[in-house]
Formats: structure tokens, C-alpha cells, sequence
């Protein structure tokens, strides 16, 4: 079967989401990994892969110590720098899920995102999503921003963002893009410039 290159994987992405297909995000990240976005990525192919097992090494660790903590926790990794988001009953499970996220191996920093107290509901859950589309789409068709290096994630109306920035100007107009989307009610920015030293494969590990 053909493979896609980076501007089909795009444009395949943005029919499905505007058509509000099921799974679309999933759709574009396997579409993109065939079609090499990833080596496209600032991060490369090398630093997509690492992401990648630190991602899955996270999520085991969670299962196996609690399917609750698995499931209401949202997870970005990138440059190895890992973002942990979502919102949990008890304070307790988020010092856990942090501490293990920490034990995964090959983490760089973690950053702290968990809310503690009502956990939302599909109302919640599906206003987030959608919060989602809308920044993810907008950041695709936004010109002079390279929306592939950027993560987004939605938690209770909170985005949050990590990736990496070609410089302070872009950043600037992904921001701006997010504070446009309605139903936003904080951003938490995680962006890293493309030269910052944090990036670096030698850069000290953040404890």
C-alpha cells in the first residue's frame, strides 16, 4: 500500500476531523507515523521512539498499580520531558502516579499537571475533546506554525501544551491560537524554544 507523505497525512487528518469521525486523532498519528511526519519532527525519528517507550513504560507502571490512576490520567512525552495531566479522587494516587512516572527510565523532567477531586464526566469529558479538535485544527492551518510539533491536551476546559517552538515568535502565534478556541479556561504552556540548552540529549535530569 502507498504511504502518505506529510501534507496528505494533514489533509487526511483535517477531512476526518471535520467530519467528526471517531478516532481521528489515532487516524492521524498512524497515518503520520507511515507517511514520516515523525522524522520530520524536531525531535526526529530517534527522539519520537524514545518518547514513545517512556510513554508505554508510564502507562504499564499505572495498570499495574491502579487501573483508576490508568485511566483518568492523560500522558505527553516529548523530548522526554513528560507531562501528566487529568484529575484524580484522592491526593494520595497523584504522588504515586508522579513517583512512577519518574521510575519509567529515560525520563528527562516531569511536569505536573493533576487535578485531585471530582473526576469529570462524559459531558466533561466530551467538551474537552472537542476543545481538542478545535485547537489541533487551527494550529494545522495556521500559517507559520508547524503544528506537528506540538502535543495538546484538554482537561476540565485546562489545555495544555508541550513541543517545541521554532522560535519566541511562533510560540507566541500558537498561544494566541489557543486562547481563541472557545471553552478554554486556562493554558498551561510547556513549549520549549528549538535552541534552549533543556533540549539538549545532556541536559541535566529535572528530579
Amino acid at each position: 500500500m502507498a504511504q502518505l507523505g506529510p501534507l496528505s497525512a494533514r489533509l487526511a487528518f483535517a477531512a476526518c476531523a471535520l467530519a467528526a469521525v471517531p478516532g481521528c486523532a489515532g487516524l492521524y498519528v498512524g497515518v503520520a507515523a507511515t507517511g514520516g511526519v515523525m522524522a520530520l519532527q524536531e525531535r526526529g525519528l530517534g527522539g519520537a521512539g524514545e518518547d514513545i517507550a517512556i510513554r508505554a513504560r508510564i502507562n504499564g507502571l499505572w495498570l499495574e498499580r491502579d487501573h483508576e490512576m490508568h485511566m483518568r490520567l492523560t500522558l505527553q512525552v516529548w523530548d522526554r520531558r513528560v507531562l501528566v495531566a487529568g484529575v484524580l479522587p484522592e491526593p494520595g494516587q497523584r504522588e504515586t502516579a508522579l513517583a512512577l512516572a519518574r521510575s519509567a527510565g529515560g525520563v528527562r523532567e516531569v511536569i505536573d499537571e493533576i487535578e485531585t477531586g471530582i473526576v469529570r464526566d462524559l459531558v466533561r469529558y466530551a467538551s474537552d475533546k472537542q476543545i481538542e479538535k478545535d485547537i489541533e485544527l487551527r494550529l494545522l492551518f495556521t500559517r507559520d506554525i508547524d503544528s506537528i510539533n506540538y502535543s495538546v491536551q484538554v482537561v476540565n476546559g485546562g489545555v495544555h501544551l508541550i513541543g517545541t517552538a521554532q522560535d519566541a515568535g511562533e510560540r507566541v502565534r500558537v498561544l494566541a491560537v489557543v486562547r481563541e478556541v472557545g471553552g478554554v479556561r486556562r493554558i498551561s504552556n510547556h513549549v520549549l524554544l528549538r535552541e534552549d540548552a533543556r533540549r539538549l540529549r545532556d541536559a541535566p535530569v529535572t528530579p
